[in-house]
């Protein structure tokens, strides 16, 4: 016996509790499945040491609620994952969301009957929910991509992924340790295991670009005139393509003197923020030459820290441009490596060949060590979608539709798939901004579709498949003018091996998505074809 609802969420985090609180405020049957024990999405997952966000608390917080906005005391400028999720829980409570969550549920599949205009939701226990709408909220990054490793399964030390970190935390203290992987995670982590391990190893493939966070107490008074300008600084955010208050770049990095460049760069750096350098000039993310001037500049930086020349060149990023993925924001990175106890391996120069039961084998060597870290990141972005068996008209597979890479319609909706959602979804720009920002923006569209069309007596709701093509050439067109499409990054899906490389997200910016969106709204949601359930198409 199936339950019967409005709308089925997957997903409890940041995105799936707004969407429980804004579609249950507008009368909608609304429940949220989450495979997890708690709530939080990737802030109840990733507990690795010195995991933390890198927005500022201040806007990588909920804005739809002023009262929220003005009690909530955020403790450090970067909060790390205990404090993000304590605010998620506390999010939850205040506005009695706990009693439309079912935990401990996974959903396995999700199926579209044409006939009667419903998904039949279904999960790992067996359990059936029917639904007129389903709207996914699983994150662009909450599957895990593990490499396949000869051997990882005959090591006989404790083998840990930085996004299924232990509850109760890990003590590396006495330990020799491996980490694999030099992405965020990795970049978070290595600092703080150093400061425990007796040896730390660390295996790099690609180098990153990181930037130093500056990370510390929010002031009291700083915190006050923020909530006191939030009206404008929101509004800001929304309009800007980082989600985030900004001053626009001025001026061209070319047209600029060396000393020029040089004064702009440091004032970047010491921002300590994600956009602190890119915003810098107008040309930095899409001229390879300028953008090379940022390079340089960082490269510089890294040098100027690490010890070892040698070293310090394995640390500098090559081979692809500042930007072109998501740079890292750190405390006290580079300086880790002039740690006696620290030693970095290049595996592009030495493969990892093997796990052994005792440690990691490359090419040339290998590496006795007691506890393995893998920070190896995720499939991003459809990974989740393709765990889940969805199938819309006719029976077809979403994952069979994507089978050359995702397409959708202002990454909201598929064609094909009639009154499913998708949040920060590829097509969407949420992987290049404020995830916190690009949530809300679609969650109220969302909401907004759906009072439209039952105020005309319609609920079947669905992207047509001109809009859909349309769309994915914008989508494209809009990253081939950029640097964005010169690394081979989990934006295009190149960190899975098989997976299509297509580039997902929307690099016009939010400010710009939001536009198109409101325009579509505008003009009675083109794109969309909306019916009643059970009239022929």
């Amino acid at each position: 016996m199936s339950e019967d609802f409005d709308v089925v969420v997957v997903g409890a985090g940041f995105g799936g509790l707004y969407a429980l609180h804004k579609l249950r405020g507008l009368g909608l049957r609304t429940l949220v499945l989450e495979a997890a024990d708690g709530i939080g999405g990737t802030w109840y997952w990733n507990r690795y040491p010195g995991a933390r966000v890198d927005i500022e608390a201040m806007y990588y917080s909920y804005s739809f609620s002023p009262e929220l906005e003005q009690e909530w005391e955020w403790q450090e400028r970067y909060p790390a994952q205990p404090e993000i999720l304590r605010y998620v829980e506390h999010v939850a409570d205040r506005f009695d969301l706990r009693r439309d969550i079912r935990l401990a549920t996974r959903v396995v599949a999700a199926s579209y009957d044409d006939a009667r205009g419903r998904w039949t939701v279904r999960t790992e226990g067996g359990d059936e929910y029917d639904t007129r709408y389903c709207l996914m909220a699983t994150g662009n990054l909450s599957v895990t991509h593990t490499p396949r490793f000869p051997g990882l399964d005959t090591f006989t030390g404790n083998v840990y992924h930085t996004a299924r970190w232990p509850h109760d935390g890990v003590d590396f203290t006495g330990q020799s340790v491996a980490v694999i992987g030099t992405g965020s995670s990795g970049i978070q982590s290595i600092p703080l295991i150093a400061e425990q391990a007796v040896r730390l190893t660390v295996f790099q493939r690609t180098p990153a670009f990181s930037l130093p966070a500056h990370n510390r107490p929010l002031d009291p008074a700083e915190q006050s005139a923020v909530k006191r300008d939030y009206p404008r600084l929101r509004e800001q955010a929304r309009r800007s393509p980082l989600g985030i208050p900004v001053t626009p770049a001025d001026g061209r990095a070319l047209e600029a003197t060396a000393e020029e460049r040089r004064a702009s760069y440091e004032k970047g750096w010491a921002q300590g923020t994600l956009d602190g350098l890119a915003s810098t000039y107008t040309d930095i993310l899409v001229d390879r030459a300028a953008n090379e001037t940022v390079a340089d500049f960082v490269r510089e930086k890294i040098r100027a820290v690490v010890a070892d020349p040698v070293t310090a060149e394995r640390l500098c990023p090559t081979g692809f441009p500042f930007g072109s993925k998501r740079p890292c924001l750190d405390t006290n990175y580079y300086a880790t490596y002039n740690r006696d106890q620290v030693r970095l391996v290049d595996v592009r120069a030495t493969p990892i060949v093997a796990i052994t039961p005792h440690g990691v084998a490359t090419a040339d060597a290998e590496y006795t060590v007691d506890s393995i870290v893998l920070a190896t990141g995720f499939d991003a972005m459809t990974g989740a979608l393709a765990a889940i068996d969805i199938r819309g008209r006719h029976g077809l597979r979403m994952r069979d539709k994507w089978s050359a890479g995702p397409s959708t319609y202002l990454g909201l909706q598929i064609a094909g798939f009639a009154n499913l959602f998708l949040l920060t979804g590829p097509g969407s720009p949420a992987a290049l901004a404020n995830q916190v920002a690009c949530i809300e923006q679609q969650v109220d569209w969302i909401a907004g579709c759906l009072t439209y069309a039952a105020a005309r007596g319609l609920d079947v709701i669905e992207a047509t498949e001109p809009a859909e093509r349309e769309w994915v050439t914008h989508v494209n067109e809009a990253a081939a003018g950029t640097v964005f499409v010169d690394a081979n990054s989990w934006y295009l899906g190149a960190n899975v091996p098989g997976k299509p490389r297509v580039f997902m997200p929307y690099a016009g910016g939010l400010g710009r998505y939001r536009r198109r969106c409101d325009q579509v709204a505008a003009a009675g949601y083109e794109g969309f074809a909306m019916s009643t359930a059970g009239v022929a198409r």
